[in-house]
């Protein structure tokens, strides 16, 4: 099963048919076509934060949760850059074994 990323957008919206129009988690996901299981753990983390509300389109974020997220992004990041730079050396020591010649 294949992991999907969904808007932030798209996320506020869905816990914003659950929490504000009383909708159910269920119905909201077979709706919007959200994987099963999903629009819980978003409504879970809204409750959560739920002494912010839904300001505007994306709900903030406690320093925790973002400092978190911006580690984890930087270490992706960082093996993306190590990556690169792996295959800069490797194309880069002998030209004619990868052009064909």
């Amino acid at each position: 099963m294949r992991n999907r990323k969904y808007d932030p957008d798209f996320k506020t919206e869905a816990v914003r048919l659950v929490v504000e129009e009383k909708l159910s988690i269920r119905e909201v996901e077979r709706n919007l076509g959200i994987t099963f299981g999903v629009l819980k753990g978003w409504v879970h983390k809204h409750q959560d934060l739920r002494g912010f509300g839904l300001v505007g389109s994306v709900s903030p974020l406690s320093p925790e949760v973002e400092l978190k997220q911006l580690r984890k992004e930087n270490d992706q990041l960082r093996r993306e850059r190590d990556i690169l730079k792996k295959a800069v050396a490797i194309f880069s020591t002998d030209p004619h074994r990868y052009s064909g010649s």
